[in-house]
């Protein structure tokens, strides 16, 4: 008997181990297509649809035809984020991006489950659900291709739950308050009333609202010739937008966004030091377009 329970505790031992030593991309390629993006886009969201994905935005990163992003979620989907309290229901909305090179259009996903082990508290406790999520999603796309080629960088999974650049960098908790409100309702009057303006060159691509949890959710485009994505893209890799848009969340009566250093970061894993040294401003430049959206 006791053999038997040691050789239950190595076995458990030995697959945790490798759970911690499994790597992840942020990226998948799915295929490439001569069809052009906006052809595209119209039969990927249909598919989406017919999977039961909800389409909440679209847009074209630097306002480049030759770039774009579809963003969409799913009921379960949310109901899995929000129950991880900090921040979660960033993690509630999937991405596919579309970059046209010679006249070839490549198609790609944000990895659901490398966003989900970074921002998620509770994504090794219900890992089934969420891995039901990305296969759905799998399915949905497979007339596009089903090699899934990951791309963009391999972080461990014990690393990406406590991700961070470098030593003294920030980390998933490490958020930049924008501004503290009133109330909920007040936070998004105010910050509904910018976007619509368009303050500071953004551009709403798409809001999620949990009223019941005072939780609200901004993806903004961030469309400033001199500081936005027409900057900083091409620089890092336009081959990464699915990471885009970035966001604004409103929990309760504060409003908040992932740290530049952190965020970009995570999604471009590969920077070396020289290439984040040419983007040293933007984490900045975010923070700035984002607070002037929330006064």
């Amino acid at each position: 008997m006791k053999k038997l329970a040691f050789l239950i505790l190595s076995l458990i031992c030995i697959q945790t181990a490798i759970a911690q030593n499994t790597k992840l991309a942020p990226f998948f390629k799915i295929g490439t297509s001569d069809e052009s993006i906006s052809a595209l886009s119209t039969t990927i969201k249909s598919n989406l649809e017919s999977n039961g994905f909800k389409i909440i935005g679209e847009y074209n990163p630097e306002a480049n035809p030759n770039l774009g992003v579809v963003c969409f979620t799913r009921k379960d989907l949310q109901k899995l984020c929000l129950k991880s309290a900090d921040r979660g229901a960033l993690a509630s909305v999937l991405k596919i991006g579309l970059v046209k090179k010679d006249g070839k259009t490549s198609i790609s996903i944000l990895n659901p489950d490398y966003m989900f082990c970074a921002y998620l508290s509770n994504y090794e406790t219900e890992k089934n659900a969420y891995s039901k999520i990305t296969a759905d999603l799998k399915m949905a796309l497979e007339s596009y291709g089903k090699d899934y080629e990951p791309f963009g960088g391999e972080v461990k999974t014990d690393a990406l739950k406590k991700y961070h650049y470098k030593m003294m960098m920030p980390y998933f908790d490490d958020p930049v308050e924008l501004n503290e409100f009133n109330s909920f309702e007040e936070g998004l009057l105010i910050i509904r009333k910018n976007l619509e303006a368009k303050k500071g060159n953004t551009e709403l691509i798409y809001e999620q609202v949990f009223t019941d949890q005072k939780i609200a959710v901004f993806g903004i485009g961030l469309l400033d010739k001199e500081d936005g994505e027409k900057d900083f893209l091409p620089i890092i890799g336009e081959d990464h937008i699915a990471a885009m848009p970035y966001e604004i969340i409103l929990q309760g009566k504060e409003a908040s966004i992932l740290h530049g250093k952190y965020r970009f970061a995570l999604y471009w894993p590969e920077l070396t030091m020289g290439t984040f040294m040419k983007i040293m401003s933007t984490p900045g430049d975010v923070e700035d377009f984002m607070e002037a959206l929330t006064e």
